[in-house]
């Protein structure tokens, strides 16, 4: 392990001033960033304090527009934000914190230049430290998950999925064999949060209008099969909406299998604790998430889930010069109206948690009294493919075109930057004047591929060499 800088020619140890290391480039890693380095920013033109983002990807990514991503509703490239260009006066590390040592003040991380140079990993000092890395999927020890399963959670994973598809009505479409045809139409989603309905809603309508341009499939015979283990989909919209979500999917002959859990997806056949088995191609798990590996490997207090313990003003419990918001924390919900209660994990606390964060880090820098954090929640929104959403926004419940339009307009509202904002809202009327797109461009995840045959080699999709 070497310690020290990650740049030649800056000596080891902190900088000059104060050092901020900010682990996680999501939405409060790269909100929480934006907002001191606006704060902070005479500082900063002195050399006095110094943000440093370390982030596994160069980029942030608005999960909320994955399942519209993934549709090809809008362009793979608008749903993410270059961090670079953002945070313009902070330093971006593309890299892992892998552990934190904070009695030490000091985190262990891997780079692409620290595994190109065989040296494993580095400790970067720090003054004040804000864990913001989010969460990763909770996946269990379901037999051929590993294998066969498709996650939902980048923007790779989601365009990745939409080729998929794609491909499977290629593969039905060409195929004399019943048993494969049937595999290849059969989509099975196995969860039914957010990121399980709006995937399956959107995939669901984009099929649904593919198939008219294959002379042999037909939109009934596709098979959509949701699976959740507890007793409703959507909990965030409300009991009566997650009903009407139930009805609207099974209106569009899509199988929603409630307090139903997968038990085995091995050989391509998806088994439930029902009975049931399906042959599949296709099985996403979209079954929650946990918090972040690199939690455990701190010294920072965690609750029962894994989460860092924070106050209210956004700090970690007993832990000086440390914050956390998002996924990764666990914050007193003021307007609960129950002790012990927490904010949910989701955007919109996310966003409002990292404006708090920076505001009260700043002020803790100037030796200023800090705030808490108090946001009640307006509401949720989903959409359930083009045109169609469900909504539960201050007591208001809203259904059909209004939900989605409005699922729409919050979001547009939402995504950073004036720049994706248009691209995003240029994207959605073209889409509007124009027919979708259904190309799959699953080539991309092999792009030397030709070369590699051409030279002599072996195609990465087929070992032994045939074409």
């Amino acid at each position: 392990m070497v310690k020290g800088s990650l740049s030649p020619g800056t000596p080891p140890g902190p900088s000059k001033g104060t050092r901020i290391l900010v682990v996680g480039g999501g939405y409060v890693g790269m909100y929480t960033a934006l907002h001191l380095q606006r704060r902070l920013k005479p500082e900063l033109g002195r050399a006095e304090v110094e943000i440093v983002v370390v982030s596994p990807d160069p980029y942030m990514t608005y999960q909320p527009f994955l399942p519209e991503a993934a549709a090809g509703s809008i362009s793979p490239r608008h749903v993410v934000v270059p961090l670079r260009r953002v945070l313009d006066r902070c330093r971006v590390i593309i890299g892992q914190v892998t552990a934190v040592d904070h009695a030490q003040r000091t985190a262990t991380l891997t780079t692409l230049a620290t595994k190109e140079e065989g040296t494993g990993s580095v400790e970067l000092s720090y003054d004040e430290i804000v864990l913001a890395p989010g969460s990763v999927s909770r996946t269990l020890p379901v037999p051929g998950l590993a294998e066969h399963g498709i996650g939902f959670k980048t923007v790779e994973e989601a365009i990745g999925l939409r080729n998929h598809v794609i491909e499977q009505l290629d593969i039905a479409s060409s195929t004399r064999d019943p048993e494969v045809r049937d595999a290849a139409l059969t989509f099975v989603f196995v969860g039914g949060g957010y990121a399980g309905v709006e995937a399956l809603g959107e995939l669901e309508d984009m099929a649904r209008y593919a198939v008219r341009y294959y002379h042999n499939i037909s939109a009934d015979d596709l098979s959509w099969i949701l699976v959740e283990a507890s007793g409703r989909v959507l909990p965030e919209v409300g009991e009566d909406m997650g009903r009407y979500t139930v009805r609207e999917l099974r209106r569009r002959n899509v199988d929603v299998r409630l307090h139903t859990r997968l038990e085995s997806c091995e050989d391509r056949v998806a088994v439930l604790d029902d009975g049931s088995r399906f042959p599949t191609r296709t099985l996403v798990w979209t079954a929650g998430v946990r918090p972040h590996p690199v939690l455990a490997a701190s010294d920072l207090p965690l609750d029962p889930r894994g989460r860092l313990r924070c106050t209210s003003r956004l700090t970690v419990e007993g832990a000086d010069h440390a914050w956390a918001a998002g996924d990764a924390a666990a914050v007193p919900d003021k307007t609960a109206g129950q002790p012990g209660g927490t904010c949910a994990p989701n955007a919109q606390h996310a966003v409002r948690q990292a404006a708090v964060l920076a505001q009260n880090l700043a002020a803790a820098l100037h030796g200023e009294p800090l705030t808490d954090y108090a946001h009640r929640s307006a509401g949720s929104v989903a959409s359930l493919g083009l045109h169609k959403g469900v909504a539960h926004v201050y007591g208001r419940k809203l259904k059909g075109y209004p939900a989605w339009l409005m699922h729409r307009v919050y979001h547009l509202s939402r995504v950073p930057t004036v720049n994706r904002k248009a691209r995003v809202l240029a994207e959605w009327v073209l889409s509007g004047l124009f027919k979708r797109e259904i190309v799959s461009l699953g080539s991309l995840e092999h792009p030397r591929a030709e070369f590699e045959l051409a030279a002599g080699g072996k195609h990465p999709k087929n070992p032994k060499g045939s074409s």
